[in-house]
């Protein structure tokens, strides 16, 4: 579905964030949750303001990632950015996928290839030792090069199949510790939002908003 333009100078700098992001899946859980501690803001994403190239995610860690989409929206569109950089991370697999997990099997983005990709490099790894967990770093950039981040983690474990329909990426194989029995993919989207990492992200960023004044 094709997104709406949005006339940029229709927007107010002082009310509007862009969301440095092409998933929509992102675009919704950023704004359902961050739009409770910021009333009144609105959140476009970056491609309904026009067509720009995604910068290079040269980094190694979350939060360098997050910096760099956050920072290059800002320089785009001269309002204020947030990113997301966010990946599961397997104990069993020292890390992987990691920063890497949206292309993990080689295409950006192929979730069914990226699941499969893992369900066969977990093959035969017991119940106990497939802990995971999805991180997530909320970069925050202010076009007067004020930064702010928030990071969170959503514990659980690796299952032997995909379940559940809702959700992207690997919440049919993620099992929360919060959710036992259900894969993240089997949670409504409010289930989703009350423990993701991106909430718990986005929860440490508000409360940085909070504490500075917002």
């Amino acid at each position: 579905m094709a997104l709406e333009h949005i006339d940029s100078t229709t927007l107010d700098p002082a009310n509007t964030i862009v969301v440095a992001t092409g998933n929509m899946h992102k675009l919704t859980e950023i704004e359902a949750i961050l739009s409770k501690v910021l009333p009144g803001t609105r959140f476009v994403a970056l491609g309904q303001l026009g067509s720009f190239d995604d910068p290079e995610e040269t980094g190694t860690m979350f939060l360098e990632n997050a910096l760099i989409k956050a920072e290059a929206a800002v320089a785009q569109t001269g309002f204020t950015a947030i990113a997301d950089d966010s990946g599961l991370v397997v104990d069993a697999l020292d890390g992987e996928p990691g920063v890497y997990s949206a292309r993990y099997a080689g295409e950006h983005g192929n979730d069914a290839a990226n699941n499969e990709k893992l369900l066969v490099k977990m093959d035969g790894v017991a119940d106990a030792d497939r802990t995971a967990r999805f991180m997530s770093v909320v970069a925050l950039v202010e076009p007067s090069g004020a930064v702010l981040s928030g990071t969170g983690a959503c514990e659980g474990a690796i299952g032997h199949e995909g379940r559940g329909d809702h959700g992207f990426g690997y919440d049919p194989l993620f099992l929360p510790a919060d959710t036992p029995g259900k894969t993240m993919a089997e949670l409504t989207p409010d289930e989703k939002n009350a423990i993701s990492h991106r909430f718990y992200a986005l929860q440490d960023l508000a409360a940085q908003l909070v504490e500075r004044g917002a």
